[in-house]
């Protein structure tokens, strides 16, 4: 049925929901799970009375954000050898996360993307975006969606 599942998270109880369902999908049909999380870039303000951060901070506190990524993917790698499902970690850095879904699900050649919605409506949505809306609207890999 699907020979590579991508799953997107970012750590949050909605999106454990997504990985554990993309960790039961694979097992069944016997397919490797690529599992992401897209870390941000540090922001950089260039409006006036903004604190400049040293470049040294700036890359110490990606540097941490990125181990705290790896260190997530692995709790997910270890969920996955214990049902007997092959998972490759990614980490990406970011800013845009839905093209970067997007991206690796290309890259990777998956046959489906799993993630998580908050089912965010009205304004909400509209302040707040919704990833999982852009990728379902841009991307030519199926997308299961869970809220």
């Amino acid at each position: 049925m699907y020979q590579r599942i991508l799953a997107a998270t970012d750590g949050s109880p909605l999106s454990e929901k997504a990985v554990e369902a993309a960790l039961s999908l694979a097992a069944l049909s016997k397919a490797t799970l690529i599992v992401l999380k897209v870390v941000p870039r540090y922001p950089v303000s260039y409006f006036e009375g903004g604190l400049p951060v040293d470049a040294g901070d700036v890359k110490r506190i990606e540097k941490q954000w990125g181990d705290a990524a790896k260190a997530l993917l692995e709790e997910i790698k270890a969920k996955g050898d214990a049902v007997g499902v092959t998972v490759k970690p990614v980490v990406v850095k970011s800013d845009l996360v839905a093209e970067a879904i997007i991206s690796a699900a290309k890259k990777h050649k998956c046959d489906l993307i799993v993630m998580a919605s908050h089912g965010r409506k009205g304004l909400k949505r509209l302040l707040l975006g919704s990833e999982t809306q852009h990728v379902l609207t841009h991307s030519h890999v199926p997308v299961l969606v869970l809220r």
